[in-house]
């Protein structure tokens, strides 16, 4: 999403350095390889393993110019300092993607009925169905209401508990059906939407640490640099914001004043882009 926009923030030179540090299919990836031609590099990293591999197929092409890495965005200004690189150019694309969402297995979105897990790296760490059938009562509802912004978080969460004493709550559409009982629903709107996006962000600690890494990221950066982050959410776009202020004119200067928002037809072609964000920071040059 946001691809022209993003690569424009970026300001994409032949033979720069560059990251991608929520790799995905490898979309963003593959025109910063083409215009960082023909001997620019790029350090492309993901969580999700399925999505490293799909990728890792899209760049070959490109061969040892595209280096991938199964990591999280949050480990690389590590990785960047051990090996002593300082990228020209940092994308982040937060969040979940179009085709986790529409694969079923992956139990984001409860438009079919299916295993409700929603982890972006499912070789460890608790489901959201752990989740919904562990957590006390008061901690689902804050959970709910601090992550999904949902007003009716402890009716939600009383009815869950309320129903996983009678069976196992396992399913997307188990849960999404608990919702649909107690939250008011309006056109247009899932009243289910809220409650599976906290269950996301708790499951893969979206939030946890997204400050710093963006200020580990942005250290890193040659001089002249720039980082680019696209968000989903209030929540989300809030921490991108805080941290690009709390840089700005210390060495750093905002590119963005207000987010960048995808066109009418960018919407038109794919409505999930309507929530997207793009903000951009730059180093100072030397």
């Amino acid at each position: 999403m946001l691809l022209a926009e993003c690569l424009e923030l970026l300001a994409v030179k032949p033979g720069g350095f560059y990251v991608d540090g929520t790799l995905g299919l490898g979309g963003h990836a593959e025109e910063i390889l083409r215009r960082c031609a023909p001997d620019g590099t790029l350090l492309g990293a993901d969580r999700d393993a399925e999505a490293l591999a799909r990728a890792g197929e899209r760049l070959r092409p490109f061969g040892a110019r595209a280096r991938l890495v199964h990591a999280d965005f949050r480990a690389l200004p590590a990785l960047l300092a051990e090996e002593g690189r300082h990228p020209q150019g940092v994308l982040l694309d937060l969040g979940v993607s179009s085709w986790q969402l529409d694969d079923p297995a992956r139990g984001f979105s409860f438009r079919a009925d299916s295993p409700l897990d929603m982890r972006m790296d499912r070789s460890g760490g608790p489901t959201a169905a752990d989740l919904v059938n562990r957590l006390p009562e008061r901690a689902l509802a804050d959970l709910i209401y601090r992550f999904g912004e949902e007003r009716a978080s402890r009716k939600v969460a009383r009815e869950v508990v309320a129903a996983r004493r009678r069976q196992r709550i396992e399913t997307t559409g188990q849960l999404a059906a608990l919702v649909r009982r107690v939250v008011r629903s309006r056109p247009g709107f899932d009243p289910a939407t809220r409650t599976f996006q906290a269950l996301r962000i708790a499951v893969n600690a979206e939030l946890d640490g997204l400050g710093p890494a963006l200020a580990g990221l942005a250290g890193r950066l040659a001089a002249g640099g720039r980082l680019a982050v696209v968000a989903f959410h209030s929540l989300e776009d809030r921490e991108v914001k805080q941290a690009f202020r709390a840089l700005a004119g210390r060495g750093f200067t905002l590119l963005t004043r207000k987010p960048v928002r995808p066109s009418a037809a960018e919407v038109a072609r794919n409505p999930r882009a309507r929530s997207a964000r793009l903000r951009g920071l730059e180093r100072a040059a030397a």
